[in-house]
């Protein structure tokens, strides 16, 4: 043993060992643990939502809802991980597109939010009965800002002027009754004088409307193939039958705010499908 721990042995001591192999066995280190992964919901180019996370904002939701509400958690799970994927998209829009977030303009919010809530006290009873911490809710609070600033330059490109059509119609719920006032129109019939006996109040107008304002889908696409003067066809729709009549045209007319606020709307709507498009989701916590 002595010789096989490579001591020198003395000419005066003999020393009997025991057969040992004559490769020494060496004790192997600890091998050091695997960090345990943390679980994630869903992951967006590579950017991780973490399921403590998602689980967070899904019990804010179905506690949001009430009593009253019959919604399945299965389908509330949807709603808050597809909400929660939309907003990590426009986050990487904004820092794609530059913007940097100050620890200034985190604590100025924050601070508004506790003077809105009426003191620090209240704040923290408030966070704490939303399942919030100081330092999650710091974090979900530079987020919003993130998504705000993108979502605002998205807004900013919306047009304020577009092509309008000043549009009446003659209205029914039957369909043979229109068809048969379509036939009378097609046979000479005064347009405005049959809007009128169906609507005395308005004649059947219905404005100056641009595309994607109308609820019915089926009527713009028909309307805004036709020139000042035509009339459509009987259009079937979810409410009734339409013969819709085209007045006037302008191609650049403001855009009213109710009619901007929905072409904001599909704007944003739209830049969140695109980006979903052409972004690699990997969906987890839902299967």
């Amino acid at each position: 043993m002595i010789s096989a721990c490579g001591i020198e042995q003395t000419a005066t001591a003999v020393v009997e060992t025991p057969e040992v192999s004559s490769i020494p066995t060496s004790t192997s280190s600890p091998v050091p643990p695997t960090e345990t992964p943390i679980p994630m919901a869903a992951i967006i180019n590579g950017e991780g939502i973490t399921l403590e996370e998602f689980e967070s904002e899904l019990n804010r939701y179905i506690s949001a809802q009430g009593s009253g509400t019959s919604i399945d958690r299965q389908t509330a799970q949807t709603i808050v991980l597809e909400d929660m994927i939309s907003q990590t998209l426009l986050i990487q829009g904004a820092v794609e597109n530059g913007y940097e977030i100050s620890e200034d303009l985190v604590e100025a919010r924050l601070d508004d939010l506790i003077n809105e809530a009426g003191g620090e006290a209240v704040f923290n009873e408030w966070l704490g009965a939303n399942g919030y911490n100081q330092d999650t809710f710091g974090n979900v609070l530079e987020k919003s800002i993130k998504v705000a600033w993108m979502r605002d330059q998205i807004l900013a490109q919306v047009p304020h002027t577009a092509k309008h059509m000043y549009l009446r119609q003659i209205f029914f719920l039957n369909a043979d009754k229109a068809n048969q006032v379509y036939g009378e129109l097609e046979s000479g019939r005064d347009f405005a004088t049959v809007a009128d006996e169906y609507d005395p109040v308005t004649g059947g107008e219905l404005g100056w409307v641009p595309r994607n304002y109308l609820p019915h889908k089926e009527i713009e696409e028909a309307v805004f193939l036709l020139a000042p003067g035509e009339y459509s066809q009987v259009i079937e729709t979810s409410v009734g039958y339409h013969i819709v009549q085209v007045l006037e045209i302008e191609d650049e007319r403001s855009l009213r705010p109710d009619a901007r606020l929905i072409w904001q709307e599909l704007a944003l709507r739209d830049w969140v499908n695109l980006r979903r498009e052409v972004s690699n989701i990997e969906i987890l916590a839902l299967e």
